[in-house]
């Protein structure tokens, strides 16, 4: 995500005056909302994440990087597995993994492996984390499982993967427009840009006492207002590493 400088600032002469309010060169602003840069340029805090600033614009860190003053992307991140963590410090699940369990990723909640010990014997996985592979603007589970297992959006947004030995994706899924960034996060680049939102159990359906991974779009994005933003921190593994035989 970046911004304007033109952008930020008009938002923030929208803000309510529920917190004291701050001054930024000749601005007034809520740094529960906007960060100050060079006492001059304001960026939002989106996801809990103040946004950077560099030549004219605000960033995220979890896709972008600013060089000798030069906005770009990220390099990908091909080529080994990772985990993800949950990045919001406003909320209880701040720093938790995302989780494989269902055949459905959620946050904070428990991994759900199977491996046939009497086939694989020792060369089984630990199964005890949840480990994802990148490319092509795709993700996978990190698995041993012939076939591999998908990992897509489902047509509610819902985050899930394909059954071990399967190849089923529901029609209306999407399998691709998912940006693993090197040092940065997993962005979900679907539905314009909207990131991800992390739905507390009683919320989106999520069930039990994980929190829910959706992708928020233009369309559903009204229905998720108990939701919040959050972004999703890369952790690399060290090559080789194999999360699980299959996730269940």
């Amino acid at each position: 995500m970046k911004l304007s400088l033109l952008g930020a600032a008009l938002l923030a002469l929208g803000d309510s005056a529920v917190n004291a309010l701050n001054s930024c060169g000749q601005s007034q602003y809520d740094p529960a909302q906007y960060v100050c840069w060079s006492d001059q340029f304001l960026c939002p805090i989106t996801a809990g994440e103040p946004l950077s600033f560099c030549n004219g614009a605000c960033y995220s860190k979890f896709m972008y990087k600013c060089e000798n003053n030069v906005l770009s992307l990220l390099p990908a991140h091909t080529g080994t597995p990772f985990t993800l963590t949950v990045s919001n410090p406003t909320l209880p699940i701040d720093g938790k993994p995302v989780t494989a369990s269902g055949l459905h990723l959620s946050l904070a909640g428990n991994t759900s492996t199977y491996c046939p010990v009497e086939v694989v014997g020792a060369a089984c996985p630990p199964g005890n984390i949840t480990a994802f592979a990148a490319g092509n603007n795709g993700l996978s589970m990190d698995t041993m499982v012939p076939g591999g297992q998908q990992a897509y959006l489902g047509p509610d947004w819902n985050m899930r993967y394909t059954q071990a030995h399967s190849a089923f994706i529901p029609a209306g899924s999407l399998t691709q427009g998912f940006g693993a960034y090197e040092g940065g996060g997993l962005v979900n680049l679907n539905g314009n840009g909207w990131g991800w939102v992390a739905c507390p159990p009683q919320a989106s359906g999520g069930g039990g006492t994980a929190w829910n991974l959706v992708g928020r779009n233009e369309t559903n994005a009204a229905s998720l207002t108990a939701c919040t933003p959050v972004n999703l921190k890369i952790n690399p593994l060290p090559s080789g590493t194999v999360g699980a035989w299959q996730y269940t």
